[in-house]
């Protein structure tokens, strides 16, 4: 058999890379644009926390049913065959006649048979306590998963605006860089004219390799940045997407919301007060919960059916077995060695510790609606200072430029130029980032969103 030639293996090998380049390229997915509402969207779909408190909301829910269930009378269909080895003697003068006696005394004969439908409830203070406490419990649940989906909003905002400043500043690096890149040919222009040093050529090539270097740390920050976001909206956070700014644009100001209607939003939705609040009642109400254990509770049964030495509706000589029963039983605590009274003072110390929360959880919010809204308005203040900024900065770059055209200014002037127009775009983008996530935190504060 003939082997095939090194230059054959060589050649195929170079084939099947070339083939699976072709298939990697044709598996890439187009970019997907996605705006901020869609990204909210697939983040909920991906998040685990949030799950976790969407899937502990459903729980609590569940609870309160069971809750109200055990306040409902329970049925059951009990059916029991029973034999017991005779002791030899004879019963006589029964409703059956005459028949073996049970070795177990406690037995009703030798052979009985029981088929009953057993209705059976329980009434009393902890039953119904229950009932209250699987309430506030489900409304704890319900704020935690409100603060769960704000929380989620809060990082997804935070993440999709890094990207767009990201994107921006990967735009700036470029301008920057271009402009760097014909500034270094003007220096060389004029050395060959005769018109300038070489240092200044010189000048211009190390602000050109700064700005290049620039330009690959703002690739790699886009890159993180997007990668950040990928990993909460994709299966693989390595998918190609772009984002729609949609009204985020640079200059473009959202309002300010009035303080008034922030601070009355915000005390009425906030969802870390309504946690505090439910935990507080679900503390008071471990608190009544365990008093009731000094109550008595009250027992009801009925059965219907049959318990009888044969498995019949009628026995013999036309004696009844299909028949009820009921009975009440009312069990009254004496005594239990003080382990509810320490229960009791178990649940008024977390009830303590709950209304401390809920007081501290009060002064936060206060303290974050400050913070928040006086971050906003100063964001909001500065944004049109930043874009004069740069339109002052872009005008001094271009007079500049002419100026040292003319042989009027100096290298270090034009670079001096540059680098506070570059400045100047940076903190621009900085400056629109820092105002949106600020009015994003306020909106979530106040239920806005």
């Amino acid at each position: 058999m003939r082997l095939p030639s090194m230059t054959s293996r060589l050649s195929f090998i170079a084939f099947a890379l070339l083939l699976n380049a072709a298939l990697a390229q044709q598996a890439v997915p187009t970019p997907t644009s996605i705006t901020l509402e869609q990204a909210i969207a697939l983040a909920r779909a991906n998040e685990p926390s949030f799950a976790a408190a969407a899937a502990n909301k459903r729980v609590t829910a569940l609870d309160h049913s069971i809750a109200q269930a055990a306040l409902l009378p329970g049925v059951s269909y009990h059916n029991q065959v029973l034999y017991t080895q005779p002791n030899g003697a004879i019963n006589g003068g029964g409703p059956v006649g005459s028949q073996a006696a049970p070795r177990f005394i406690a037995n009703n004969a030798v052979r009985e048979y029981a088929s009953q439908g057993v209705v059976t409830e329980t009434f009393g203070l902890q039953q119904l306590t229950a009932v209250s406490r699987a309430s506030a419990a489900d409304a704890v649940a319900a704020a935690e998963l409100e603060i769960a989906r704000r929380g989620l909003v809060a990082t997804v905002t935070g993440l999709f605006y890094q990207s767009l400043a990201a994107d921006r500043k990967v735009e700036v690096g470029r301008r920057a860089a271009g402009e760097a890149a014909n500034f270094t040919q003007l220096t060389q222009q004029r050395e060959s004219a005769r018109e300038g040093a070489h240092a200044d050529v010189v000048k211009a090539q190390l602000l050109q390799q700064q700005r290049d270097r620039d330009l690959a740390d703002a690739l790699l920050e886009q890159q993180k940045a997007h990668l950040d976001l990928g990993v909460l909206l994709f299966p693989d956070p390595r998918a190609a997407y772009t984002l729609v700014p949609g009204a985020v644009v640079p200059g473009a100001v959202v309002p300010l919301p009035d303080r008034a209607d922030v601070d009355a939003a915000a005390m009425k939705l906030n969802p870390e007060l309504h946690q505090a609040l439910a935990s507080l009642r679900v503390s008071s109400l471990d608190v009544t919960a365990a008093k009731a254990a000094y109550l008595p509770d009250l027992g009801l049964n009925f059965t219907y059916g049959i318990d009888a030495v044969q498995f019949a509706v009628n026995g013999h000589e036309g004696v009844k077995n299909l028949g009820y029963s009921a009975g009440a039983t009312l069990d009254i605590p004496v005594w239990d060695w003080l382990s509810t009274q320490h229960r009791v003072r178990q649940s008024e110390i977390m009830r303590d510790a709950a209304h401390t929360a809920l007081t501290a959880t009060q002064r936060r919010l206060i303290a974050q609606l400050d913070e928040s809204y006086a971050e906003a308005a100063t964001s909001r203040d500065q944004l049109q200072s930043l874009d004069q900024s740069v339109q002052t900065a872009t005008e001094s770059l271009r007079l500049t430029r002419l100026r040292y055209t003319a042989g009027e200014a100096t290298v270090l002037e034009v670079v001096d130029a540059q680098n506070s127009l570059t400045a100047a775009e940076i903190a621009r983008e900085d400056g629109t980032i820092r105002y949106q996530l600020a009015l994003t935190n306020l909106r979530l504060l106040t239920g806005a969103i």
